[in-house]
């Protein structure tokens, strides 16, 4: 009876209830009956409840038990996109290439799904890219599959059944990709079924190309950043073919890009411009550096489009080069400029020690109104070489800011320097701050 209980409650995500239920001797490792019964940690895993699979785990629940069909809770979560419960799961020593008996992984599961922030999870843990599923196809062979589908006609054609009425939902996704539900019920209302999807694929194979040594051409990886770029919630499929790009560091792939700067379509020229913004950057090395920085000069006296601005400005930023501060300064001291954190990084990028112009327009964005301006120029000025009275005392000025992470980034500012006003920050977030970033910031040691 207990474990019938503890499955409903992992199911619901009822923490309470499964931690007295443990407490009480109900097994984490015995499934429950009955046609839809199963391991409490494979609920847990299906239906995202991430306190309650970590209470089974901590109460001994086996990570990789088996329910029918050779499902394991890592499966369960790779299938329905639940990357925070998968990264639970690896922690505590799931295996990430366990098959089902149909023989499909966590990473084919993952990548039929669309669910790019499991595909992340799992690659960074080490999943083979390379194990086929029980229809011999490999991860990237899937995900190229459904590159290009409409996703919601996929999905209707899954469960379209006639005189059935179907509606069709989108949100986003922990990972920022875009989630189509698809549900439908009969027309007497007696029969339901829904299927889901996330528009994830774009992102994930490029990722898996990249996995795989797979070359392929600038033109079709533009393409999918482009076609995506107001689908993710913040440009997930973008970036990452961006950063695949960058990351290629050859003269014809520079070339291409540098060939989109000057593209007539403004979306060209933004995503050349955030793909060659840090072209070939590693270890502090920037081979590119005297080819992109005047290429991105010029842009600023040409671009007239306020968004491919913002890029380039961003870009002068990465470059984190002196020679950059007159342009940034006049991107952000425009009239009609519209100031974002962008302002803050790309200045405390490239600006030099002494310059007082700069350190000034940086110290005034510590005081914006706005919490996030605040924070990142902070994090800047903290960031700087220079030590000077001026920047201690705007340091100081922001340890009673309302947004505990300024206060976080102007304490660690302080301590670098050894000013003894740190201590007072830091034990003002640690009494009022929960946030993980914040109280890990004021506890690091000053290197």
């Amino acid at each position: 009876m207990h474990e019938e209980q503890l499955y409903r409650a992992a199911l619901h995500g009822e923490t309470e209830t499964v931690g007295k239920l443990l407490a009480s001797g109900a097994d984490p490792n015995k499934a429950s009956e009955g046609e839809d019964g199963g391991l409490p940690l494979c609920a847990a895993a299906a239906r995202d409840r991430t306190e309650v699979a970590t209470a089974l785990l901590e109460a001994g629940a086996e990570v990789d038990g088996r329910e029918a069909g050779g499902w394991t809770a890592l499966l369960w979560a790779a299938a329905n996109g639940n990357a925070d419960v998968a990264r639970g799961l690896i922690e505590a020593g799931a295996d990430v290439d366990a098959a089902n008996d149909d023989g499909d992984t966590p990473l084919t599961l993952a990548a039929r799904r669309g669910a790019l922030g499991v595909v992340r999870t799992l690659l960074e843990a080490g999943a083979d890219h390379e194990k086929y599923d029980g229809d011999g196809d490999t991860p990237l062979d899937i995900a190229l599959d459904w590159v290009g589908v409409h996703l919601e006609s996929a999905l209707l054609d899954q469960i379209e059944q006639e005189g059935w009425e179907y509606v069709v939902a989108r949100q986003y996704a922990k990972d920022g990709t875009e989630l189509v539900t698809v549900a439908g019920r009969s027309a007497d209302g007696s029969e339901s079924e829904q299927v889901q999807a996330q528009r994830g694929h774009a992102a994930i194979a490029t990722l898996l190309e990249d996995a795989a040594g797979v070359h392929t051409p600038v033109e079709r990886l533009v393409a999918r950043a482009l076609a995506h770029r107001d689908v993710d919630e913040d440009a997930e499929t973008w970036w990452i073919v961006a950063d695949t790009l960058a990351k290629r560091a050859d003269d014809e792939t520079y070339e291409a890009l540098a060939g989109l700067c000057i593209s007539e379509d403004a979306r060209e020229r933004e995503f050349g411009v955030d793909a060659i913004a840090q072209f070939g950057h590693s270890d502090g090395e920037k081979p590119y550096l005297e080819r992109t920085l005047p290429l991105l000069q010029k842009m600023v006296t040409t671009e007239s489009n306020p968004q491919v601005l913002r890029s380039v400005l961003a870009a002068l930023g990465h470059q984190g080069d002196p020679r950059a501060l007159p342009y940034v300064l006049d991107i952000i001291g425009r009239p009609d400029h519209k100031r974002t954190t962008t302002d803050a990084i790309a200045l405390a990028d490239v600006l030099p020690p002494g310059h007082e112009e700069g350190l000034a327009l940086l110290i005034s964005m510590t005081e914006d109104d706005n919490a996030e301006i605040r924070d990142w120029a902070t994090a800047g000025l903290a960031g700087l070489d220079a030590d000077t009275p001026q920047i201690r005392e705007a340091l100081a000025a922001r340890l009673s800011d309302s947004d505990l992470r300024t206060v976080a980034e102007a304490t660690r500012g302080l301590a670098v320097r050894g000013d003894e006003r740190a201590a007072q920050g830091a034990a003002r977030v640690l009494a009022e701050s929960d946030d993980e970033y914040a109280r890990d910031l004021v506890s690091e040691r000053p290197s």
